[in-house]
């Protein structure tokens, strides 16, 4: 059995990090590092709800600080964020829900066995990442006009239903890190104030 591809989590914000490493956790061929062992680190994985400025900053510092290939697990990138991506050794890019399965794993040992092709090879192969997150993620958020991924709207459901956050974890067999860092995506994305804002909101717009 191959030994377990050590991997260090870089995100925003503590919340994110500590559920994208839970998440990580749950994949046996990748194992995630503390800070204090960061630079045993074969592979970064950085999460983000979206492609933006600050993420690109902290790409960069990743970059700098470490100089391994990054696998950038987001929902959307903006304007400029393909070309940053490359400059930044970004090896591929999935959407957050990939992390519940293999294909983030099966990235992460594609990018410590040095699977990366010529610059213009990987552009090309983060071209097609981005479209697929397009497909995936964006279109039909659009089509369903909520602007919620199935597993936020059955959160915001449960704590509709008065579910705390240990509860909604039983319910649905997550976390409760996960639970927490899913709440903190939809606040921070719809730029809600707090829990029971983030509910009023889904309520009010048909969203659950």
């Amino acid at each position: 059995m191959e030994a377990a591809v050590r991997v260090s989590v870089c995100a925003l914000d503590p919340i994110t990090e500590a559920g994208m490493a839970d998440r990580l956790g749950n994949q046996t061929s990748v194992r995630v590092v503390d800070d204090r062992a960061r630079d045993e680190a074969e592979v970064v994985v950085a999460a983000f709800d979206r492609l933006s400025a600050d993420a690109v900053a902290a790409l960069r510092a990743v970059t700098t600080e470490f100089g391994k290939p990054i696998v950038l697990v987001t929902d959307r990138i903006e304007a400029g964020g393909l070309a940053a991506a490359v400059d930044c050794r970004v090896v591929a890019i999935l959407p957050r829900s990939a992390v519940t399965g293999t294909r983030v794993a099966d990235s992460v040992r594609l990018a410590a066995s040095g699977g990366v092709g010529s610059p213009s090879e990987l552009l090309g192969k983060l071209a097609e990442d981005t479209e697929r997150l397009h497909r995936e993620v964006l279109a039909p958020r659009r089509s369903s006009g909520t602007g919620l991924s199935p597993r936020e709207t059955d959160v915001l459901r449960l704590m509709a239903d008065g579910f705390d956050t240990g509860e909604i974890a039983v319910e649905l067999s997550y976390s409760e890190r996960t639970v927490k860092n899913i709440i903190y995506a939809v606040t921070d994305r719809l730029r809600l104030r707090n829990r029971s804002h983030a509910v009023a909101y889904a309520i009010r717009e048909g969203m659950i």
